[in-house]
């Protein structure tokens, strides 16, 4: 069945005049302008001249009895991200991997018991279903052997199918300070595998942890010129020291045996620092998607609980694959009911952000219905102004901000309005069709979702989901200048949009614009959830 690869092309062989050589001609048949163009006649063909060269593609219907996520087939590629975190004992991988990829402290790493990590053991978790573990103790000194035990694993692995292929190595150090001694011999010589193309393509990530651990030794050893210093210049000197010391004695050192170019991340799992996870974890989907597949890119992002631009960055990934790239002319919804429509684009994004939702309520009707009767609802009336001047990104802070506090101290139950039922029944039963009103409820339908749920992901931070969590994200973003911001730029984009050729492409990067332009920096996310830490207490929808 044709979705949208990234080039659907013909591939003809001719020979030129007087001449015996076969040559080859790829002409590429551009799939936006022919499902368009199949979604507007009423025959079953595309037509497409070449020169004098007449080229026909028959189109049949879809006979699938049900629309398909995108996700579906890009999970099945790659249902979970794969990682293999090797380091000593109390280097704090548990800690690390909990506080990335919210798992729990009882579900990883051999509990960091010495001598009991199996590298063969894949470590999962019922918290998250889309992370596999690998746990290397590290290169101990006298444990030689424990190097070729990585080395032999990762060679099986990478003649393994695309499925069980390990897709990231981080080699855990914690932060050496007071003259500690960074690299092992075994280290070394695995840094230097690495170096030498013997490892091939797979990420290898330093991590230096425990970073809160060097801050406070060089706080303590301060000397009385810092008498008189504000506090935020006492950090700021603190800080230039710490990035001194690591480069000198951790830097230096990876340089000489794995190359100036060594990924390398320095964390601290303590609240402070929360904004260091981020960045390793941007890290390592940064080299997942060089080295890997797309689909083990994406699931780096999918599997990950720190960072909400990384789930938009995939979700916008899984979104250009299939659905998004054709919401005004799709050939996969012509003759669907809009509620299987909107099913299918709500499974896709439910998917991406990958909360801890045991009991289904993202999926559940209740929800979906809450998203409809949004929809609905900030687009009955009169048709909003495009000149209307819109705030910054900075509602989405205030937003987040309230649904925290509000879970700070279970209250009184949240009421939300239940009309939605009617809306079903109009919209959910409606018969997809190519008009400016479908295609504003589709792209509104996106856009909310995604902005309620990065609220949800911000505030909840890897805790099982509630309801009570979940309507707060809902109502608080129903309430505030985006919701109605939000309908303003798609109606300006509709307004504008022609029935040119890149109609269904500059609708994609609508869709991609305004999502992106609402969100939070991880300086912001940090402040928020030390301020308002959550309690995620449960009530009926």
């Amino acid at each position: 069945m044709l979705s949208y690869p990234d080039a659907f092309l013909l591939r003809i062989w001719y020979k030129e005049h007087f001449k015996t050589e076969l040559k080859p001609e790829d002409i590429r048949i551009d799939l936006d302008d022919m499902f368009r163009a199949y979604s507007a006649s009423e025959g079953q063909a595309y037509v497409k001249w070449h020169g004098k060269i007449r080229i026909i593609v028959d189109l049949s219907e879809n006979t699938s009895t049900e629309l398909l996520p995108t996700t579906s087939g890009m999970f099945e590629r790659c249902p979970r991200f794969r990682i293999l975190v090797i380091g000593k004992v109390g280097v704090g991988k548990s800690s690390l991997i909990d506080h990335v990829f919210g798992v729990g402290t009882n579900t990883t790493v051999a509990h960091d018991q010495r001598g009991k990590a199996n590298i063969d053991t894949q470590f999962t978790s019922p918290h998250n279903d889309r992370l596999v573990l690998h746990d290397s103790k590290g290169f101990e000194p006298g444990e030689e052997d424990n190097l070729e035990l990585v080395l032999d694993f990762i060679r099986r692995r990478k003649a393994m199918p695309d499925k069980d292929q390990l897709h990231a190595i981080w080699l855990c150090f914690q932060t050496p300070f007071a003259g500690g001694r960074f690299l092992e011999t075994g280290a070394e010589e695995f840094l230097t595998c690495k170096r030498d193309g013997t490892l091939g393509d797979i990420p290898v990530i330093v991590v230096l942890t425990k970073y809160d651990m060097l801050v406070d030794d060089i706080e303590l050893n301060l000397d009385d010129s810092t008498d008189g210093l504000s506090d935020e210049a006492i950090k700021e000197l603190v800080k230039d020291k710490a990035d001194v010391e690591i480069r000198d004695n951790c830097i230096i050192p990876l340089e000489r045996f794995a190359g100036a170019d060594i990924p390398h991340a320095t964390i601290s799992t303590k609240a402070d620092y929360k904004d260091t996870l981020t960045g390793l974890i941007q890290l390592t989907e940064k080299r997942v998607s060089k080295h890997s597949t797309p689909e083990a890119g994406v699931m780096t992002s999918v599997a990950q609980r720190v960072d909400s631009g990384l789930k938009i960055k995939a979700l916008i990934k899984v979104g250009k694959r299939r659905y998004w790239k054709a919401l005004r002319s799709c050939p996969s919804f012509k003759d669907r009911k809009m509620r299987d429509c909107l099913d299918v684009l709500h499974t896709d994004i439910v998917e991406v952000w990958n909360f801890r939702d045991p009991q289904m309520y993202l999926r559940s009707q209740e929800f979906k219905k809450l998203i409809i009767d949004m929809v609905d609802g900030t687009q009955v009336g009169p048709t909003a102004d495009p000149d209307k001047t819109v705030a910054t990104g900075f509602s989405m802070v205030g937003t987040v901000a309230s649904v925290a506090s509000a879970l700070v101290v279970p209250a009184a139950p949240v009421m939300v309005p239940l009309a939605a039922s009617a809306v079903l029944g109009v919209l959910g039963y409606d018969m997809y069709q190519t008009s400016d009103v479908v295609l504003q409820r589709f792209m509104s339908y996106i856009t909310h979702l995604t902005i309620v749920l990065r609220t949800l992901f911000i505030v909840s931070e890897s805790q099982e989901l509630t309801r009570r969590a979940i309507k707060l994200a809902a109502s608080f973003y129903r309430a505030s200048p985006m919701s109605g911001e939000v309908v303003i730029r798609i109606q300006d984009h509709i307004r504008q949009l022609t029935f040119l050729d890149h109609a269904d492409s500059d609708t994609l990067n609508k869709i991609e614009e305004v999502i992106q332009f609402y969100k939070i920096d991880a300086a912001d996310m940090s402040k928020l959830r030390e301020k308002h830490p959550v309690d995620l207490a449960d009530e009926p929808w």
